[in-house]
């Protein structure tokens, strides 16, 4: 615990950006915390829900003095956010984002960042399906990963960021950009991809069979809506900045699949009964470093 940085700029106040000035100044790793998004919407939404100390009317006030600016916004729009507060930035500051794809984010940023300002790619392993400023809680990233992609930042920076996000209780790791981005594919961006594809399918069924299917869901689908309610923005821009990636996962997904439809098909008990047994290892894995929740 303790004070890690004089100014925060929150840049965008939706489940990420609101949760992270929560907890920054419930922690309060700093003095003052500034917030700012595009939409006039949520910055009046999140004046009356007391997020961080001022939001701020535009981008140039909110960054001003700011020691750390935090991107919390659609990859799709980092670099011109950061080619926006450019001239604003003082020297020194460090600027760090939240987005789930890293290799985009670090082409589009660093053209625009100011020279004796530093960049350290960042992403919390941690959201839910609801968004906008109401949607934030201090305690989301408790026992959650998150991770940082430092590349060229200097270590004390590094070192200040990862002191700082300990200290609202994250799990910070540190990756190489191209591999986060393999990671996540897997862990992330393949599982909402087919979450949208199953509930997709499900709306084009003939009107009294969707129906029942809505009905009647049972867990496994009602997991899938849930996730397939992610914000549509969002998920767009990671999937077109994470494309190679992704596409990887899929192919391999796909081969996957198609070993299961044969197994299916032939009736080959032994094979599904395998690769139920492995994934079920996966699963108590997953449960066992506290990540099912």
């Amino acid at each position: 615990m303790g004070v890690f940085y004089e100014k925060i700029a929150v840049i965008g106040v939706g489940l990420i950006g609101a949760s992270f000035a929560l907890a920054a100044r419930q922690k309060q790793i700093c003095h003052q915390i500034v917030c700012y998004d595009a939409s006039e919407e949520a910055r009046t939404e999140a004046a009356a829900l007391g997020i961080g100390d001022k939001v701020a009317s535009d981008l140039s006030e909110a960054v001003s003095e700011a020691d750390l600016i935090l991107l919390a916004v659609p990859v799709g729009v980092m670099g011109q956010v950061v080619q926006e507060i450019a001239p604003f930035l003082k020297d020194g500051a460090v600027v760090t984002d939240t987005g789930s794809t890293k290799a985009s984010v670090f082409k589009d940023v660093m053209p625009h960042l100011p020279e004796g300002c530093h960049f350290i790619g960042g992403h919390p392993m941690a959201g839910t399906e609801f968004s906008g400023p109401s949607a934030g809680f201090p305690s989301l990233f408790a026992n959650r990963y998150w991770l940082l992609v430092p590349e060229h930042a200097p270590e004390q920076a590094v070192t200040t960021l990862s002191d700082c996000l300990t200290s609202l209780g994250a799990s910070v790791e540190q990756m190489e950009m191209r591999y986060h981005d393999k990671v996540v594919a897997i862990t992330s961006h393949l599982p909402h991809l087919i979450a949208y594809t199953i509930v997709g399918t499900a709306t084009d069924l003939e009107s009294d069979l969707k129906n029942d299917v809505i009905r009647f869901s049972a867990s496994g689908f009602r997991d899938f809506t849930r996730i397939a309610a992610s914000d549509p923005t969002m998920w767009r821009d990671v999937f077109l900045n994470n494309d190679e990636a992704v596409l990887e996962m899929l192919q391999r997904f796909n081969e996957d699949l198609s070993y299961l439809q044969r197994a299916i098909r032939w009736h080959e008990g032994d094979k599904l009964f395998d690769l139920f047994s492995r994934t079920r290892t996966i699963r108590k894995s997953i449960i066992d470093a506290g990540q099912d929740s």
